[in-house]
């Protein structure tokens, strides 16, 4: 509340609650309008990029509940994207399942294989449980390119359009409310979930387990369950981009997607809902930039264009320097500075 000394929070209910100020109502309805809007202000290029971003702001969830706020480091998340791809590409393209329940059961295998993966792993710590997670990428995309019948392997499946009745979602203009919603739903049940029980279990996991065991916390089953939620949030990413798409390939699920979106938590902070945020945006929009730039200089050098990865993959190993040596708990924390001197403002220095 608005105090001499500035706003601030006077209990646990303050402390803990999604909105504070009425301010904060007012921005998240004009963003929410916002988003509404984009379609109709977008042209279908610019449109069919936020998509993509939105369905993987949905799977960096995931890896923010996994590793960020469990603190179980993976190297395999872009494997558990696959999975809900292509277990929803082939639920309706070759099984004929409508798409709303073919997601759905995309959400839950991708879950569910991601807690044989945790039961594989569950006394692994650091180093190991990166391998251990790695090892799960390697052998996901491993049965998805060699078990042809059903995924169709490296030559791709197709992704059809969602409908409802006669109407198709088929322009990236209509699909886009479907993406919007759910990232609507997943972004209001992570923030959620953190506050709850098994949130506060999560983050006493991450930052000590033994003292966590030792105070009644269930790390076996936490742990478990952090692996569940967050490649089932990974799945659900996964199938919303699939069906984006339209048609998807193996090229699309490497190892080096796994990473990124380790570097997205980093860069946007590790352990926080707007990091996912933070992270994939910045990445989006550098990404675009880098495209831009080279695209200008196409003109000069005609290869220029064809230089795009290798150069991200350039800049985003520096970036990540760059955060981890200078701003380790990444935007996110700059963001919540930039909050509390709002709030104590005149008296912020």
């Amino acid at each position: 509340m608005r105090q001499p000394s500035g706003v601030f929070n006077q209990n646990y209910d303050q402390d803990n609650a999604l909105f504070r100020t009425g301010l904060q109502k007012v921005l998240l309805a004009a963003g929410i309008l916002f988003g509404l809007c984009i379609p109709l202000i977008a042209d279908t290029f610019w449109l069919s990029i936020i998509i993509t971003t939105i369905c993987t702001i949905i799977a960096t969830f995931g890896i923010q509940i996994l590793t960020g706020y469990c603190g179980q480091f993976t190297a395999g998340h872009s494997g558990f994207v696959a999975v809900g791809s292509y277990t929803s590409a082939i639920l309706t393209f070759k099984l004929g399942l409508s798409f709303w329940i073919a997601l759905p059961l995309a959400v839950g295998i991708a879950g569910l294989i991601g807690l044989i993966v945790g039961l594989t792993s569950i006394r692994l710590k650091g180093f190991y449980l990166i391998i251990s997670t790695l090892a799960a990428q390697v052998i996901i995309m491993y049965v998805i390119i060699h078990w042809t019948a059903l995924t169709g392997g490296s030559y791709g499946l197709t992704a059809p359009a969602p409908t409802i009745g006669d109407f198709a979602f088929s322009s990236s203009f209509s699909y886009y409310y479907i993406v919007f919603a759910f990232l609507l739903l997943a972004t209001y049940l992570t923030r959620n979930l953190v506050r709850t029980n098994v949130g506060r279990a999560f983050i006493a996991i991450r930052d000590n387990d033994l003292a966590a065991k030792v105070m009644g916390v269930n790390v076996t089953g936490n742990k478990l369950l952090a692996f569940f939620i967050g490649c089932a949030l990974a799945g659900l990413g996964g199938a919303l981009m699939a069906h984006a798409r339209g048609v998807i390939t193996t090229d699309t699920y490497t190892l080096t997607d796994s990473f990124f979106y380790l570097g997205y938590i980093i860069i946007g902070g590790i352990g926080t809902v707007t990091g996912a945020y933070f992270g994939v945006l910045f990445m989006v929009i550098l990404t675009q930039g880098i495209s831009l730039m080279l695209t200008a200089l196409s003109s000069v050098y005609a290869s220029a264009t064809s230089m795009l990865g290798p150069v991200l993959l350039i800049v985003m190993g520096g970036i990540l320097a760059l955060f981890l040596i200078f701003e380790p708990r990444g935007i996110a924390h700059r963001w919540v500075l930039f909050k509390a001197y709002y709030r104590l403002w005149p008296f912020a220095n």
